[in-house]
């Protein structure tokens, strides 16, 4: 096993920066997108807690997606 050169170190600390920061912006539009329409009409409480759940369960998870498919994409070999 070999050293990694300090560029390769560098490339490696940038696409775990880029994973992180499109992952959270990913998750952001989709949890607006889906639990949005609670934040701005009345509606049933019953209804704004399930689109609130329901944003964050699909914002984290597509986010944690996205780390994982940026992040294997890079592992792979050229």
């Amino acid at each position: 096993m070999r050293r990694r050169s300090q560029a390769e170190r560098d490339a490696i600390t940038v696409e775990i920066g880029y994973a992180l920061l499109s992952a959270c912006f990913l998750g952001a539009v989709m949890f607006a997108t889906i639990a949005g329409p609670a934040a701005v009409w009345d509606l049933p409480r019953a209804v704004d807690r399930f689109l609130l759940a329901a944003g964050t369960w699909v914002g984290g998870a597509l986010a944690v997606i996205r780390v994982i498919h940026v992040l294997r994409r890079y592992g792979r070999p050229r």
